[in-house]
């Protein structure tokens, strides 16, 4: 049973933002800091990755941790509610994501993964410091 009525629910969700979030301005202003540049959201990509670095044939995705049910974070739990109904949400989700790797994988881009957690203070500066040292390599 749903706490809101269905317009409210449908207006809240409708709110929920897929490009410019706040985990993935973070990594944007930070690498661009750095010196790299980059494309955003390349349709022509299997899952239009949120950040495209050509120059170093990488593809960086700023995945929620709800959102796509990372395994182990204290960041995504279970909804109590509608509960079968978001666990196949989820896992539809990390099947999508899967296949978007492997089909990048293939087509010789390097794919990194940056969880909304990581970006959190106390693991951002590692986190990000971790990043640019993945690109250099």
């Amino acid at each position: 049973m749903d706490v809101h009525d269905p317009k409210t629910r449908s207006y809240n969700m409708s709110r929920i933002k897929g490009k410019d979030t706040k985990p993935e301005m973070m990594v944007r202003k930070y690498l661009f800091a750095k010196g790299f540049r980059y494309r955003l959201h390349v349709k022509g990509l299997p899952g239009k990755p949120d950040i495209v670095l050509p120059k170093y044939k990488t593809v960086i995705f700023v995945n929620g941790c709800f959102w796509h049910g990372h395994k182990g974070c204290r960041y995504f739990t279970l909804p109590k509610t509608n509960t079968e109904w978001w666990l196949n949400k989820i896992k539809d989700t990390q099947h999508r994501d899967k296949e978007k790797e492997i089909a990048l994988n293939t087509a010789g881009w390097r794919v990194i993964i940056v969880w909304e957690c990581e970006l959190k203070p106390e693991q951002r500066e590692a986190t990000l410091h971790n990043l640019v040292s993945i690109l250099n390599s």
